[in-house]
């Protein structure tokens, strides 16, 4: 039995280690397309009791197919001066940031490594890009049909999911399952999905007002995500600069249609009125677990980093909380 059982443990560490290196390459878009089912299933439920769940799937499959092309598109003209004009804003952002704390040398050294670290590595995941449009195509084509499946499939993988729960553990494994549904619906059903929209919104403005080209305004978008997704900082710290430039140049209408646009759209009254709507916010993310969680997540996995890790965060305080209680 013991030999039988080795036998059959090899041949389980092979497949597995088989299966991995092959979904490893595809493993980002299949969890960006997991994250978007996830956000998007309440939605798809809606419209599948009005005109069905495979049409309601292939209505929201094809906005995704028409949305990923567009980015495809938008990647192949504008990727080179939208890592240009990112690296250049953020270098602004952390030479503005040192000049407002405390003239720490140890502070204004960690500040200029960090700047040129995520310069470095901008350069590195963008040119992985650049260079191999065929691979971006098939992580997009992966994402769709990963994304149409897993709306077509949902209750059966959460069936399935929940069936491999051992009963000696069920309690356990339930609280990590509820506190990863927490952090996503905080992360992916608000925040995140707040954060997009207000980076979404700044393209459309600092573009539309003529402040700055597609590149430079796209790259201001990306700016705000990230901002938004700090404590204390947001949309106001980039569209601020974009109204006070206008004024300098004597555009004082344009200024002050561009601060109402932006402050009614990006910073801060969407943070008053649109937040609260959009589920609970800070529920399950205080401020390090989110510092830490997404920017070390962007850090060590690339975009997708920025669900792995306050995920993963949110799980380890969970196990940290059942190591305590358990101990008493």
């Amino acid at each position: 039995m013991r030999t039988e059982a080795a036998v059959w443990a090899g041949i389980s560490i092979v497949i597995l280690y088989l299966v991995w290196k092959v979904v490893q390459p595809l493993l980002s878009p299949i969890i960006i397309a997991l994250a978007l089912v996830y956000v998007t299933y309440p939605l798809h439920s809606r419209m599948s009791g009005k005109i069905g769940e495979k049409k309601s799937a292939m209505i929201l499959t094809g906005l995704l197919a028409v949305l990923s092309f567009l980015f495809i598109f938008g990647f192949v003209l504008w990727v080179s001066d939208v890592k240009k004009q990112l690296v250049n804003y953020l270098g602004m952002f952390f030479s503005w940031l040192q000049s407002v704390t405390v003239l720490s040398p140890t502070v204004n050294e960690a500040l200029t490594e960090i700047t040129k670290g995520i310069e470095a590595r901008l350069g590195t995941y963008i040119a992985s890009y650049t260079y191999s449009i065929p691979k971006l195509s098939l992580e997009v084509f992966v994402l769709i049909f990963v994304y149409y499946g897993g709306l077509i499939n949902a209750h059966a993988i959460a069936e399935g999911i929940y069936s491999l729960i051992p009963p000696e553990n069920e309690g356990f494994v339930m609280r990590l399952i509820e506190e990863a549904k927490n952090t996503l619906d905080t992360l992916l059903k608000s925040w995140l999905t707040l954060s997009v929209i207000k980076g979404s919104l700044t393209v459309l403005g600092f573009w539309g007002f003529g402040i700055a080209p597609v590149s430079g305004a796209i790259a201001l978008g990306i700016l705000v995500v990230l901002l938004e997704l700090l404590p204390f900082l947001g949309g106001w710290a980039v569209w601020i600069p974009g109204a006070i430039y206008l004024a300098h140049n004597s555009q004082w209408g344009t200024a002050l249609l561009f601060t109402i646009y932006s402050a009614t759209f990006v910073s801060p009254l969407p943070d008053f009125f649109l937040a609260p709507r959009m589920t609970l916010r800070r529920r399950g993310l205080n401020a390090l677990i989110s510092l830490l969680g997404i920017f070390g997540g962007l850090w060590a996995f690339g975009l997708v980093g920025i669900i792995i890790g306050p995920v993963s965060l949110g799980l380890l305080t969970t196990v940290i909380e059942e190591w305590k209680n358990a101990v008493k």
